[in-house]
């Protein structure tokens, strides 16, 4: 057992903190900006719907590649060549994001009963799926890209329908965290309102 004394216990620990402080980060720094999707239709306060006669549709999250499931906002330089948006990053992950973007759209724009795929129906509805291809900045356009392959299938797995949907908005000045968030938003409202209006219109 020893002892140390106050003076020496408040010297040696702020030896410690000093020499810490150059290799150990407490919490990574705050972006300065977050982004989200805002739809651009939107369920009105009170409206309502019976689920039955197979309307119901589960949408699910969509897959992504690694460089799509991130908050950081990706450019593509070249064919090969990616790089990230510094200052600025997503409130999520872009693809739980996006279907509740493509949920709040077909809601919205459709008389489907919208449902997530932890919740369960029985009136043999159906189910929307599918992989964001493409979710971020073209640097040679200059433009948001949004590009998501929507698969629909039924209640027991068989594919009805499969389609790719893209939609693009140009990017006014620099590829910065202040010109990027409402291209993004508008490229994937056309992808959500497009996808809304096919999915209704699948039959089985």
């Amino acid at each position: 057992m020893f002892h140390m004394k106050q003076g020496g216990t408040i010297a040696a620990l702020a030896t410690t903190v000093l020499l810490l402080s150059g290799c150990v980060s407490f919490g990574g720094k705050p972006p300065q900006q977050l982004l989200t999707l805002d739809a651009a239709q939107k369920v009105q306060p009170g409206s309502g719907r019976v689920a039955g006669g197979g309307r119901t549709l589960i949408v699910a999250d969509p897959e992504a590649p690694k460089m799509l499931d991130t908050v950081r906002v990706p450019v593509l330089v070249s064919p090969t060549s990616v790089a990230y948006v510094v200052k600025v990053q997503w409130a999520d992950t872009p693809r739980h994001l996006f279907r509740n973007l493509l949920a709040e759209t077909i809601s919205a724009t459709t008389d489907r009963v919208v449902l997530d795929a932890g919740q369960f129906s029985g009136d043999g509805g159906q189910r929307l799926s599918g992989e964001l291809i493409a979710f971020g900045v073209d640097g040679a356009a200059h433009s948001a890209v949004v590009t998501y392959d929507a698969v629909l299938t039924t209640p027991a797995g068989l594919a009805l329908a499969r389609q790719r949907f893209t939609a693009s908005a140009p990017i006014n000045g620099k590829i910065e965290a202040n010109t990027i968030g409402m291209p993004l938003n508008r490229a994937a409202n056309k992808v959500a309102a497009d996808v809304a209006a096919w999915a209704d219109a699948v039959k089985e």
